[in-house]
């Protein structure tokens, strides 16, 4: 199919709770992000590539979409609508303590005096959400709610009574963490035990509402850490993750859920205009994905991106680049972009061959 002139649209896509090198902590795949932007027009990622806790990154030509709504969107289901700011409702957890709860207000009440977001009045569980984590037999984390109707509920008041365009949800995870896992984690070595069950939240209220959402998860200080990763050191700096949620959420598409019952934008994406996405050579399993391999769309694999789950394209009948990093894959980019074959960069190029025509 021959290349269609438009803004060149890639997905970069880091998933969660899989222990990635790169992505796998504390915002550590920014950088990525800020270079994949620097040469695409438009770049999709989701909250695990851009949060980083109290650090973050204004990236004008990013778009943070939710996991359920990115596999939505890869689907062709839904659509993505650029916003310059939503209105962020607040959901707090009923479980999360008092003086934690008044940290969380104060770093919201900050992000809108010093950042000019807009949030509405916050509201809190009827319920403690009880959040429980979990681990599957290769690592990677998941978790449940003990109420998610209670989590619903709330979102639902945000968004009838509040006018909330997107949710920023804070649950009080359990400090009982596994102490190796953690200690491995914030040594650069681990699997993030939260992120799974911080997925599963977000998902559901996206799935209910077809709304952006982003979870921070509401967690006691742990003590000093002598030898801490670079790699997971954004989550120490203070006593909350909320900042990168609410800046990403300020700015995140808003979902087009059924494509004839609305006039339709310029500007709006769809999946049929995704000219790339770049993923974790063994993490090709997503719904995302598999659906994107369907498409015309570039898929592109990072063989440094290690994870503990061993999903590789080959077997699922993907097609794809294969590169050793990130540098190599934006190296690709610009030659899909340019409409250069990448392979014709390559020292040994091998000749034309006729096509074999079978009777």
């Amino acid at each position: 199919m021959p290349i269609i002139m438009h803004s060149y649209t890639a997905i970069l896509i880091i998933p969660t709770g899989v222990g990635a090198a790169i992505g796998g902590y504390a915002g550590d795949a920014l950088p990525v992000a800020k270079l994949i932007a620097q040469v695409c027009d438009r770049l999709i990622t989701h909250p695990n590539v851009l949060n980083g806790a109290n650090l973050y990154w204004n990236l004008p030509n990013a778009f943070y979409v939710e996991g359920f709504g990115l596999d939505k969107f890869a689907a062709g289901s839904w659509g993505l609508r650029p916003v310059r700011n939503n209105k962020i409702g607040l959901l707090l957890d009923q479980g999360i303590e008092p003086e934690l709860r008044l940290r969380h207000l104060q770093a919201a009440d900050a992000a809108r005096a010093t950042l000019g977001l807009t949030l509405t009045d916050y509201v809190i569980t009827d319920a403690p959400l009880n959040v429980e984590l979990r681990t599957t037999t290769s690592g990677a984390s998941w978790g449940t709610i003990g109420n998610p109707d209670s989590l619903l509920r709330a979102a639902e008041i945000l968004i009838k009574k509040a006018g909330a365009e997107a949710i920023a949800v804070v649950a009080r995870f359990p400090d009982d963490m596994d102490e190796e896992a953690l200690q491995k984690y914030r040594q650069g070595e681990g699997v993030d035990s939260l992120a799974g069950a911080e997925a599963v939240i977000s998902h559901l209220v996206v799935r209910t509402f077809q709304i952006p959402c982003a979870h921070s998860p509401a967690l006691a200080s742990t003590p000093l850490e002598p030898d801490l990763s670079p790699r997971s050191a954004a989550e120490e700096l203070g006593y909350t993750f909320l900042p990168c949620v609410l800046v990403g959420l300020s700015r995140a598409p808003q979902f087009i859920v059924e494509r004839k019952a609305i006039a339709l934008e310029q500007e709006d994406i769809w999946a049929d205009r995704v000219d790339a996405a770049i993923v974790p050579a063994n993490a090709c399993g997503s719904s995302a994905l598999l659906s994107l391999s369907q498409t015309p769309c570039q898929i592109i694999t990072v063989e440094e991106n290690k994870t503990v789950i061993k999903v590789p394209p080959q077997p699922l009948g993907i097609k794809s680049i294969q590169v050793n990093s990130y540098l190599e894959a934006v190296g690709v980019l610009v030659a899909h972009k340019a409409g250069i074959d990448p392979y014709v960069l390559r020292p040994k190029l091998s000749s034309l061959q006729p096509v074999v025509i079978s009777h």
